[in-house]
């Protein structure tokens, strides 16, 4: 595992995954292939729970805008994202997401695949990539309608927020 992706087992059984990809947590094709790992190894070896966290301004800002290119690399992002996301989503415990600042994009994707998210007054969640023409990639529109529902969730697709 790379040094993107922080696994603290504590004493108490929680497990503190912290995404460490300074300045604004992108979530590029290396921190979601450590994500991926992690996920696999509290899945093979679970603790009692699971916190997932970010920064103090970002939890995470989103897929690595530098990574992108072609179509062949946006399925290879597509991949990456359902990868990482559908393994932390597997994890056999309680998986809570600890957002304090901003969730956009790819971090509101992750938020969503966790069981439940614990948030700061100053998280903000959004979509905004929508508002380029990109569908969220990582089963985030799936995962927003079960947890919004369906109507609230077509609304926050459509306009991006």
């Amino acid at each position: 595992m790379g040094e993107l992706v922080l696994v603290e087992r504590r004493g108490d059984g929680v497990a503190v995954v912290t995404l460490n990809n300074p300045k604004v947590n992108a979530l590029s094709q290396a921190l979601l292939a450590d994500l991926h790992q992690a996920a696999l190894g509290l899945t093979a070896d679970p603790p009692g729970a699971v916190v997932v966290t970010g920064g103090e301004r970002l939890f995470a800002a989103g897929a690595d805008i530098s990574e992108f290119g072609g179509p062949e690399a946006g399925r290879a992002i597509g991949e990456g994202f359902h990868r990482a996301l559908d393994a932390v989503a597997a994890i056999p415990r309680f998986v809570i997401a600890a957002v304090s600042g901003y969730a956009l994009g790819g971090g509101c994707e992750l938020a969503l695949a966790c069981d439940y998210r614990i948030v700061s007054e100053r998280a903000v969640f959004g979509q905004p990539e929508v508002l380029l023409g990109i569908i969220p990639g990582g089963g985030g529109t799936q995962r927003l309608a079960r947890t919004v529902g369906r109507s609230r969730a077509k609304e926050l697709m459509v306009t991006g927020r």
